[in-house]
């Protein structure tokens, strides 16, 4: 399965200009043979804490991914925030190439330094798509900080996929934990980040494919550029395959996963909540 990363700057809360770029980008990368196209957190908005004005766009946005993935036949993934049942929350939908959801998740850790735990809601679950032979799991963001999850969906996830609002401030936490996450549940980990400026932060890219080794299989600096509707350059593509029988291999050759001891860990965690 060949993945495209969209490195791309949002037009802050302008779905259209944003979803017109996410459709040139789709082209680009049905061009260079991509399946699956990814495109950053709130891809359509920016990472904006004007919650409940952008959350109602959430249905429009989705259907506008939808009709991109059946104009290249190719599958998308893409972040927007949604209205929820309390709170509007940060989502992520998986599209198949006939337009039809497989997938949404929602943002387990919203970002308190940044305020999102204000506004937004947090997930409770975390689904995992079958994308041509490839298991599928998307979090985003500030989910990359906590082991927690990838770990419990490792051993049913080839490839983790993080989309991300992340500053430039930080990007070495950001390019030191996609490795980890990829050494420690040996798995490919995908990282997608916006490039430009939105909410008064600069945001440095720094997308990057990890395989199961933890080793780099592609990297911003080796994307190609992709267009706007109007010629301009404004994303960057990152295009690389991902396959199945590589995760499987790895955890046969070496088998960190298969020796966890889910029992310990539980007593563990069982005696620090009860202050033994």
């Amino acid at each position: 399965m060949i993945v495209a990363g969209v490195e791309m700057d949002i037009a802050w809360e302008d779905p259209a200009t944003n979803l017109a770029r996410a459709d040139a980008a789709a082209a680009a990368a049905k061009a260079a043979g991509a399946t699956l196209v990814v495109l950053p957190e709130m891809f359509a908005t920016g990472f904006s804490m004007a919650a409940q004005r952008i959350a109602p766009w959430g249905g429009e946005i989705r259907m506008g991914l939808a009709e991109i993935a059946r104009r290249w036949n190719v599958w998308m993934l893409g972040g927007y925030a949604e209205p929820g049942p309390g709170r509007p929350r940060n989502a992520a939908s998986v599209i198949d190439p006939r337009g039809d959801e497989v997938l949404r998740y929602h943002k387990i850790h919203p970002f308190t330094f940044g305020g999102e735990d204000a506004h937004y809601d947090g997930g409770e679950a975390l689904p995992t798509a079958d994308v041509d032979g490839v298991r599928v799991t998307p979090l985003i963001c500030y989910d990359l900080r906590f082991p927690e999850p990838f770990r419990a969906a490792a051993d049913r996830t080839d490839l983790f996929v993080v989309i991300a609002s992340w500053p430039a401030a930080r990007r070495a936490h950001w390019s030191t934990l996609l490795a980890a996450r990829a050494i420690e549940n040996q798995a490919y980990v995908l990282g997608v980040n916006r490039v430009g400026e939105g909410g008064g932060l600069a945001y440095g890219g720094g997308s990057v494919l990890h395989d199961p080794w933890g080793g780099v299989g592609a990297a911003a600096d080796d994307a190609v550029d992709g267009a706007d509707a109007s010629g301009g350059d404004v994303v960057r593509l990152l295009v690389r395959a991902v396959d199945a029988a590589v995760v499987a291999d790895a955890r046969a050759r070496f088998s960190a996963l298969a020796d966890r001891r889910g029992g310990v860990y539980a007593g563990l965690l069982g005696r620090l909540r009860s202050g033994k």
